[in-house]
């Protein structure tokens, strides 16, 4: 099938942004207000210090997010939507009215696996904080 049309590089490009892992998550959680690092990375499951710390310095590169230093004891760093990432709210809204609709949740069409299995009746591989299997895990005994 060919296109009659190319596709448009701002739509390509805000996608990227707003489509890279965790992100979304961000944003969304910024649209409730102001944050600091540590709240954000307890909101999001998953989620490592480095990847969030990627994650808000693009999103500060793009003018999406203000990074402010508070200056108290401890100093304080507090992450904000600017103007321009709050003109995302729509869109933020728009993709969780579709996951609502299309995403299934945990509790529907999912069953539960028992603790330490993948499912396939072998043990999961233990991962280190860099993805990487553990050197535990892939050693052999003797």
């Amino acid at each position: 099938m060919a296109f009659e049309r190319a596709l448009c590089p701002r739509f390509h490009r805000a996608v990227e942004l707003v489509g890279a892992r965790w992100t979304g998550a961000i944003i969304q959680l910024l649209l409730a207000g102001h944050a600091r690092f540590t709240e954000l990375r307890v909101a999001i499951p998953d989620i490592s210090d480095r990847m969030l710390s990627e994650r808000l310095r693009e999103l500060e590169a793009e003018g999406i997010i203000t990074r402010s230093v508070i200056p108290e004891v401890p100093v304080r760093v507090e992450y904000a939507l600017t103007r321009k990432g709050r003109a995302l709210q729509g869109a933020i809204d728009a993709i969780a009215k579709w996951a609502e609709d299309w995403v299934p949740g945990d509790d529907a069409g999912r069953t539960a696996r028992p603790a330490g299995r993948s499912g396939h009746g072998t043990p999961r591989a233990h991962a280190s904080s860099r993805g990487r299997r553990s050197e535990r895990s892939t050693r052999t005994r003797p």
